[in-house]
């Protein structure tokens, strides 16, 4: 934290959320008219960045220069990154994957779920969905992690942080159920609880994503890569919606377990007193050294 600032997440989260909801209501209203295509592919992006840019604003405006040298810190510092960290996190991901499609075998799950998937399960205009998917991990978390997470975390705990990010996180997508051919508009039209289901699943997710940020330094390109495989790893195999809702409750035992063997830090206050640069001590079964 910084301890000459005084963060302000109600604003962040407030101007985050307006500016966001226009270009999206907007860019979906359009996605339903040939000619407006290409426009509201601009303004999908644009709601995509605003997280970015509302931390940006709210930096660069801030007249406090230790604030601008941690976001520059966390976002270049490559000595910040754990690779032991992130190479587990790439293990698990995957194989949470599979362990759902496995036990969604005997519920009448298909084996074919195994198999690459031929296409991606969206379209998003004349942008590539490959590309959409990295530039999605990219401007979200350069802005959740540049200045929303941090303005959380200024005033509670890693655990109550945590969630309530991931609540807010999972409502900041609400929008994208209303843009033709998108992925939640799509599963929105084909049962309303895979559509629940996948902003349910949101919560679990941000609280790992979350706990792997103050593991790798509070470094923002580790979570972006950490983002660009969780976006990659739902698209890989030909998993069901159904599947998914299982991996809801995998990913949610994998964080009730990250939180249990690491409750120390979970629910220690001493980030609240720490200095510029300064962690949380890491304690417990789940600290990890390089």
């Amino acid at each position: 934290m910084i301890p000459n600032y005084k963060y302000k997440p109600g604003v962040y989260f407030i101007a985050t959320f307006i500016i966001t909801y226009v270009f999206l209501f907007v860019g979906a209203y359009l996605s339903f008219h040939d000619d407006g295509r290409e426009l509201y592919t601009l303004l999908l992006l644009a709601g995509m960045m605003t997280p970015f840019l509302v931390s940006l604003f709210m930096i660069f405006t801030s007249k406090n220069s230790d604030l601008k040298k941690d976001f520059i810190n966390r976002l270049i510092n490559l000595r910040l990154i754990r690779p032991k960290v992130l190479l587990a996190f790439f293990l698990i991901m995957p194989l949470t994957v599979l362990v759902s499609i496995f036990l969604s075998l005997p519920f009448g799950g298909s084996t074919s779920q195994f198999q690459i998937a031929e296409q991606f399960s969206f379209s998003s205009g004349f942008v590539p969905a490959f590309l959409l998917l990295i530039l999605a991990s990219a401007f979200e978390e350069l802005g959740w992690r540049g200045y929303g997470f941090e303005s959380l975390q200024s005033r509670y705990t890693f655990f109550t942080a945590s969630i309530v990010f991931s609540i807010l996180w999972s409502l900041w997508h609400f929008p994208l159920i209303f843009f033709k051919d998108m992925y939640q508009y799509e599963i929105f039209h084909e049962n309303i609880w895979y559509a629940v289901n996948f902003f349910v699943s949101i919560i679990p997710m941000g609280v790992i994503i979350s706990w792997l940020y103050i593991k790798n330094g509070k470094s923002v390109l580790a979570v972006i890569l950490i983002h660009i495989v969780i976006n990659f790893s739902q698209e890989a195999l030909q998993m069901t919606q159904f599947a998914k809702c299982i991996e809801s409750v995998v990913v949610t035992v994998v964080a009730a377990i990250i939180i249990i063997l690491d409750k120390e830090m979970a629910f220690s206050k001493e980030h609240l007193t720490t200095g510029v640069g300064e962690l949380p001590k890491m304690t417990g079964p789940l600290e990890l050294t390089e």
